[in-house]
């Protein structure tokens, strides 16, 4: 039996923690981890005690946005902004974490996980952003995509 390396067990992590996205679109997980500890997850969807657009629609397929473009136009956060904000609201610091997400991180996202203090950024898929990765590689951040076969999410064999 071979062991899977921390990178991979992380990232399936990710994947798992997108089952529980709610967006229509794509379906993002991301783990926060220090230490081989997890400290935080995120998926993307409405803020706590709002409709989810899985329930009402979403708007940004309504007016025939393209991915990427017009974010603030989103009902949702992503993965990444919700598991840096789950960390602050138990009071768990990400200074230093490594993120496992499912897609790689956009540039709003980007800017977060910089002023967090973030370390590194582990992802399954790429996603162009060219400015999110300028910025990371001005704030010394590494990130790098890992191989893992996505269970859940877009890319998934099954539906959500």
């Amino acid at each position: 039996m071979v062991r899977k390396s921390k990178d991979v067990y992380f990232a399936e992590i990710a994947d798992l923690v997108s089952s529980r996205s709610t967006c229509l679109r794509n379906q993002v997980g991301a783990v926060l981890v220090k230490e081989s500890q997890i400290l935080s997850t995120g998926y993307n969807g409405a803020p706590k005690g709002l409709p989810h657009c899985d329930e009402v629609g979403c708007m940004r397929e309504e007016m025939g946005l393209k991915s990427g473009e017009r974010h603030e136009l989103c009902r949702g956060l992503h993965a990444e902004q919700n598991a840096i904000i789950q960390a602050a609201f138990h009071g768990v610091s990400v200074k230093g974490a490594k993120a496992y997400v499912t897609t790689m991180p956009c540039s709003i996202c980007a800017k977060m996980m910089i002023n967090a203090g973030i370390d590194e950024i582990i992802y399954a898929e790429h996603y162009d952003d060219p400015l999110a990765e300028e910025l990371l590689e001005l704030a010394g951040i590494v990130f790098r995509a890992v191989e893992v076969a996505r269970k859940y999410g877009r890319n998934a064999n099954n539906s959500l």
